[in-house]
């Protein structure tokens, strides 16, 4: 594999300037070195190497030795990065610490994840499948001026393979452990000297990898299949038009949920507050759901039409693109089969996007340049939506102190007057309706200024302007069953007998606003059930990016830079009226660039060291002057990062390779106080200090003229850092002898044979080879309410052959 990576300046690196012995020959098999890598970091083509970023590239290549499906089985590779992409519509992204916890459509991400250039706006459509793709470009830090808003951590830009004037066609089967079947067939075809079609598909199918005891029915089983179509047409020597459109179709269960709460015989009920040391092992304990509909599917379409033209002197590149996607999300958030304890999530989203961009390059001998427009409208609605019965909904009271009222009447009056009606077992649902219309302008230029040979300025920034309005809609709860029991037992005079109304029960549990009762919003309202609360704001930035590169020798760079990110304010999703303002980081960084002269190895290293001001995160926290149910809320806070970042490829020997890549950081609050008062400033934000990945290939060359791979990857991640709020809650528990948030490991091994002329190539892998599995997070939505806990766990180890076919 060949990442990129970046470390500290050390006298020991610097050491490694000095010219290696010349590489051993093996029979068969070339020795050229490091590979060149290419990337568009700066929006234009450049080595990897003169590019003052930390950037870190996952080729073709590295996915497949992976077998990665998509971003998500990148992270552990990639120190730095975090894709928590257990629920695939609800990814979460970070770098270097900075990630944004909110999957509601109100707020935005601060790591941008760009396809062919293209903002993936949204997290519900940002986890795509792997198809066709080329490379992937992790660009750390803020990417304000390049990228634009919203990528304040930094960026990930995925870029596919354009349309070519060579017939290709190529057809893959993976199958693997839990009946795992995965098929991609690809097929180029150029029909004239000025156009060719590229398409490709991907079917990926596999069985559960978690069995519910009781039912004995899989949980996270996939069914996704995505395609990709592509036209390329040359109308000129000076002009180059692509269009492409993707269908994706993801359909998985939805995320499972291992309760580690001990329960008593039914009824009884689970204590509240919850026992902490009373908590079960994950990994031994039996799984019992019982969701409405345990399911976690997308479709989406996107299209997408570049053109550009050379005029010489510069070229214009337009970019449109046009994106749908539906998501809908349900989970069981109890970690029980028991009715008196139910509670679901479901998470439902509609989105379209629309996104307009011209931009303008050149380059002299003293100037490399690039400026633009772009414009973006996007129109997104979401129903965050909760699931209960009645029973589970009077746990929930009898724990708050209310009483058990549906209990009370059916044992009362019901049951003894011998009335058929009956108020526990029926569905109770509510939901939170929001809307947003967001627009977003920009205008930015980059310019390297080469002032000698050797030394060259970089300047750039980007202005952008955004504008949202945002409207929350809490309706009625819904139990339709319970209601037509109690407009009968109302019709009877029964209700009236116990001295109540069915208007009584019409109450919210979970979306409660008495809290917020009264609060005004812009459109002339207050906040109230059935009432449409709406907001509208606006923000401007300037995001400015300054670089000194100076090229030491013809094979070091060094840089030093200072850039800004932003990303805009927003809305909580949840919490009606509810408004906060936009994210500011300062970053300074300085590193490295080396490559050996017989291109041997490579070096990049980077120190740097941020400020982000007001950096939003969603907790969950309880509903203050309301029902009492925890709600998540907004809280803000300014951090510090500190870290370097390093990375080494080694080719020293014909046929072998080799690659580290490591990052150290410390994060901490410098000013956070949580809405309790609790004051977290100068403690750790829980990112752990250290993550590495590092592997090695050896290639044999066969009598045949065929060849033999043999691959090995290992990842490494330290412990999370505890801060004092973490330590109150569940963040960082000891559950049945087993820490939340461990050091985690994972080594993954793979094999190929390829014939001499690369037509055929059959491989086999084994990922977590050694069956590591760690506790992937505790949820604690229910703790407070029904005394219930669930965790999740990451998967094992899974093996597989592959077969593909190329011509």
């Amino acid at each position: 594999m060949k990442h990129a990576l970046f470390f500290s300046v050390s006298a020991s690196v610097l050491a490694l300037s000095t010219p290696l012995a010349p590489a051993l020959a093996q029979e068969g098999v070339s020795n050229t070195g490091v590979d060149t890598i290419t990337v568009t970091a700066q929006r234009r083509t450049q080595d990897i190497q003169d590019v003052p970023l930390a950037i870190e590239v996952v080729t073709a290549e590295n996915i497949d030795a992976i077998a990665a499906t998509n971003l998500s089985d990148l992270d552990q590779f990639v120190p730095g990065l975090n894709v928590g992409g257990g629920s695939p519509t609800q990814p979460r992204f970070a770098i270097r610490g900075v990630s944004t916890s909110d999957f509601g459509v109100g707020t935005d991400p601060a790591v941008g994840v760009y396809v062919d250039g293209i903002y993936a706006a949204r997290s519900g459509a940002s986890l795509l499948a792997f198809n066709d793709v080329s490379r992937v470009e992790v660009i750390k830090g803020p990417q304000g001026t390049l990228f634009g808003r919203n990528s304040a951590a930094g960026a990930i830009s995925i870029t596919s393979n354009a349309p070519s004037e060579d017939v290709e066609a190529e057809l893959a089967l993976r199958m693997g452990e839990n009946k795992l079947r995965r098929f991609e067939g690809l097929v180029n075809i150029p029909f004239a000297e000025d156009f060719a079609l590229r398409m490709n598909m991907v079917v990926n199918k596999r069985d559960g990898l978690l069995t519910d005891a009781v039912t004995g029915e899989d949980y996270d089983r996939q069914d996704n299949w995505a395609v990709r179509a592509a036209v390329g047409w040359t109308p000129g020597e000076m002009t180059d038009v692509v269009f492409r459109f993707t269908r994706e179709k993801l359909d998985e269960d939805g995320r499972a949920a291992i309760g580690i709460t001990p329960l008593p015989a039914a009824p009884g009920r689970p204590p509240v507050p919850v026992d902490v040391t009373a908590l079960l092992n994950p990994f031994d304990t039996p799984i019992t759901n019982d969701v409405r509909g345990n399911i976690e599917q997308r479709d989406l379409d996107e299209a997408s039409l570049h053109v550009t033209h050379d005029f010489g002197a510069f070229t214009l590149q337009s970019i449109s693109a046009f994106r749908y996607f539906e998501t809908s999300n349900r989970q069981d958030e109890d970690g029980t089969n028991r009715i008196e304890l139910y509670f679901d999530t479901n998470n439902i989203e509609q989105n379209q996007s629309w996104y307009q961009e011209f931009r303008l390059s050149g380059a002299n001998d003293r100037f490399d340049w690039v400026a633009g427009v772009s414009y973006y409208d996007e129109n997104a609605t979401q129903i965050s939506e909760t699931g209960a019965f009645t029973n589970s909904i009077e746990t929930a009271l009898f724990n708050l102190g209310v009483g058990t009222p549906f209990s009370d009447l059916e044992n009362g009056l019901l049951i003894p007057f011998g009335l058929q009606q009956r108020l526990l077992g029926h569905e109770w649902t509510e939901s939170m309706y929001n809307r947003g219309d967001f627009s977003a302008f920009a205008a930015f230029a980059d310019v390297e200024w080469r002032l000698t040979d050797r030394f060259s300025l970089i300047g750039g920034a980007r202005y952008t302007r955004d504008e949202k309005t945002f409207s929350w809609l809490n309706g009625p709860r819904m139990a339709p069953d319970l209601d037509q029991a109690l407009a009968e037992l109302d019709a009877l005079g029964v209700l009236g007998l116990a001295g109540v109304s069915p208007a009584d029960f019409g109450f919210d549990i979970v979306f409660d606003l008495s809290g917020v009762a009264g609060l005004a919003c812009d459109n002339g309202v207050t906040v109230a059930e059935g009432v449409l609360c709406e907001r509208s704001d606006s923000w401007d930035d300037i995001s400015p990016r300054l670089v000194a590169n100076f090229n030491a020798m013809d094979n070091l760079l060094l840089f030093a830079s200072y850039t800004q990110g932003y990303k805009a304010g927003g809305y909580n999703s949840v919490e009606v009226g509810s408004r906060f303002e936009n994210e500011d980081v300062d970053n300074f960084e300085a590193g490295l660039k080396w490559t050996a002269p017989d291109r041997s190895m490579r070096i990049a290293a980077s120190i740097f060291h941020y400020l982000y001001k007001d950096k939003q995160a969603v907790r969950l926290v309880a509903n203050v002057g309301g029902s009492g149910v925890p709600q998540y809320v907004v809280e803000t806070s300014d951090e510090t990062g500190t870290g370097v970042d390093f990375q080494i490829d080694w080719a020293p020997l014909a046929g072998f390779e080799a690659y580290l890549n490591l990052q150290y950081i410390d994060v901490t609050f410098d000013e956070r106080i949580t809405r309790s008062g609790l004051d977290l400033s100068g403690q750790p934000t829980g990112t752990p200090e250290w993550s590495l990945s590092t592997g090695a290939s050896q290639t044999w060359a066969l009598p045949n003229g065929s060849e033999f791979e043999v691959l090995g990857a290992y990842a490494y991640t330290s412990e999370n850092r505890c801060n004092e709020e973490a330590r109150q809650q569940l963040g960082c528990a000891v559950i049945a002898g087993i820490q939340n948030g461990e050091a985690q490991h994972r080594l993954d091994l793979r094999a190929y044979w390829r014939d001499s002329a690369d037509r055929f190539q059959l491989g086999a892998y084994v990922n977590n080879v050694f069956d590591e599995q760690y506790l992937d997070g505790v949820g604690s939505l229910t703790a407070d309410t029904f005394g219930t806990t669930h965790a999740q766990i990451t998967p094992p180890r899974m093996w597989g052959v592959d077969l593909r076919i190329r011509y």
